[in-house]
């Protein structure tokens, strides 16, 4: 028994083991890693980089393969915000801002847009970028796994978000309006 919290996370592995029962894993990270010691559940998921900025990495008993868990948009991503008129505050965050992840996310964001995806609605999105290309993947699936649809762009960092934005258009075009509506 698999506990997570996580659409996205229940019908990836339902695709990958529609034998294996999901079931509801709440409260913060330490909770959980609680509920599984104690045998509330046989596993859970978590987020790695979570993991690591609460100091718990050696928690981690496996790490799966993007490929076969594409991870939740913008998963990883520490954004910072300011306002638009802060000149001084903009400043000191363009000193530290990772082009590469910016761009990553646009990439990601734009495709969730499209999609009006929320924490309801299993969609992964996971862009990388590499000499100046984008390589982008995304998904939808159904909760219960049973059916998935994959989109995949690769392109110029300068077309990011039309990348995409073109991804999601693709995967609600096969969709359909009902997609995520239960059977």
């Amino acid at each position: 028994m698999v506990g997570t919290a996580s659409l996205r996370r229940q019908a990836m592995v339902k695709r990958l083991r529609p034998d294996i029962a999901v079931v509801p894993l709440r409260g913060n990270v330490e909770t959980r890693l609680r509920k599984l010691d104690a045998g509330e559940v046989d596993a859970t998921l978590l987020a790695l980089a979570g993991l690591k900025r609460l100091g718990l990495a050696e928690a981690a008993t496996d790490l799966l393969a993007v490929e076969e868990f594409p991870p939740a948009v913008g998963q990883g991503i520490i954004a910072l915000e300011a306002r638009a008129a802060d000149s001084k505050t903009l400043a000191m965050l363009a000193a530290v801002n990772h082009l590469d992840s910016l761009t990553a996310l646009a990439t990601e964001r734009a495709f969730l847009a499209v999609l009006d995806g929320s924490c309801r609605t299993p969609i992964a999105g996971h862009a990388t970028i590499d000499a100046g290309r984008v390589q982008f993947r995304g998904l939808i699936a159904k909760p219960d796994g049973s059916d998935v649809i994959e989109a995949e762009r690769e392109g110029a960092v300068t077309d990011a978000f039309e990348l995409g934005e073109d991804a999601g258009r693709e995967l609600r075009e096969l969709a359909g309006d009902d997609f995520f509506t239960p059977t």
